[in-house]
């Protein structure tokens, strides 16, 4: 399968997406990038990523100063990581969201 990259809308016609890239070999994920973006003010900001750098399953959050958070999770299987991060993601994305604005003021 190799890698894949595509971007998905939170909500339809919103200013919120989820940028994925999954590289899968034999079957089995191999690495993952998810990265939460929200269109702020026309332009478009990176707010929590998870990804596997680093050598372990992590969430960074993000502020617009450039500064991170991270965050490991304790998750070994990717799969089950990217079920998790999903979950997260649309659980509490207005969440983040508003603590990145708030970083903005």
């Amino acid at each position: 399968m190799g890698e894949k990259e595509f971007t998905k809308t939170l909500i339809p016609g919103g200013n919120d997406r989820l940028r994925i890239k999954i590289n899968v070999e034999k079957g089995k994920v191999k690495d993952i990038v998810v990265q939460y973006e929200s269109k702020i003010k026309d332009k478009w900001y990176s707010v929590v990523r998870y990804d596997c750098s680093h050598g372990f399953f992590h969430r960074d959050i993000l502020n617009p100063k450039g500064e991170k958070i991270k965050q490991p999770i304790p998750i070994q299987n990717l799969k089950d990581a990217l079920t998790y991060e999903e979950q997260d993601i649309k659980d509490r994305w207005e969440w983040y969201k508003d603590k990145f604005e708030k970083g903005m003021k």
